[in-house]
């Protein structure tokens, strides 16, 4: 039986190129995702067998060393420009500041085919809290987002529970930004807690006009189907919600079916996975 039945199939977050493992939380031995696209080549490959028809990529992380992500730059930028539109690619960025030449020249991307969004974390160290910002942190957050704000370039954040990446942080970060820019709030704040905090918070920021935007890429429990069911409910935010498959990090068929199983409307699950990131990024192409 095939995993995907949908006419049309935007994975709008995943990852591209290898990665080294690690030893997490004190292993004995590293750890690693069970499938690394390396190339272009190979990730059409997976597109071809997951069905999709055109995707959003950026550099596989997930290594301790912030400087890791970027050299992977240069194979997202590739991609983009060397499949025919089928994939599109995320600029990786840093506010922390020992990459700062390393961001410096990554924004030099901009405007290469196909290179559509900006992307960073902070669990590599730093935080989305502008209040916690020292002087040159603060210097290299305006410099992303300016960047991004002026080429209409959504930033997605990675988000989990605790750290720099808490989405205490990043909400933050739209409270004082999202206006300006748009902002992608990645695992809709990662974990049940972060559900919990984020779900009547996205709907509130629609509302109050910040530019946000989530995917349900590793949501756990009854978060996905909450954000959803809300949707419907309420009204807003059918546009602001994306299909993401986090791959390698996650399993493709299990985050499908997390929207095509759901009991919604076959509209709004048209919307997820065509329609809002076809209209979000439609000014690329």
């Amino acid at each position: 039986m095939d995993i995907v039945k949908r006419k049309k199939l935007f994975d709008n977050h995943s990852h591209i190129g290898p990665v080294p493992g690690f030893a997490y939380y004190g292993l004995p031995e590293a750890v690693k995702p069970t499938t690394d696209y390396q190339t272009a080549e190979g990730y059409i490959k997976g597109m071809d067998k997951h069905k999709v028809d055109r995707a959003l990529v950026m550099s596989n992380y997930g290594y301790p060393d912030s400087a890791q992500p970027f050299k992977l730059n240069p194979l997202v930028a590739e991609g983009a420009q060397t499949s025919h539109d089928r994939l599109l690619g995320a600029i990786w960025v840093s506010a922390l500041p020992k990459d700062k030449e390393r961001t410096r020249e990554a924004l030099k991307l901009i405007g290469e085919k196909g290179l559509i969004a900006l992307k960073t974390t902070c669990l590599l160290g730093g935080t989305f809290d502008p209040e916690q910002w020292d002087e040159e942190s603060a210097e290299l957050w305006k410099m992303i987002l300016d960047a991004g704000a002026e080429h209409d370039m959504p930033l997605h954040i990675h988000t989990s529970p605790g750290g720099g990446s808490d989405i205490d942080n990043a909400l933050a970060l739209i409270k004082q930004y999202g206006k300006s820019n748009k902002i992608h709030v990645v695992h809709m704040g990662g974990g049940v807690s972060g559900h919990i905090k984020f779900v009547p918070r996205f709907f509130e920021l629609i509302e109050e006009g910040y530019q946000v935007y989530t995917d349900s890429s590793w949501a756990v429990g009854f978060g996905s189907a909450w954000i959803l069911k809300e949707i419907e409910e309420r009204g807003i935010g059918a546009d602001r919600f994306l299909f993401g498959s986090d791959i390698p990090w996650s399993d493709f068929a299990s985050e499908y079916w997390k929207i095509e199983g759901a009991d919604i409307s076959e509209e709004l699950k048209e919307n997820i996975f065509w329609n809002n990131a076809e209209k979000l990024y439609s000014r690329f192409w």
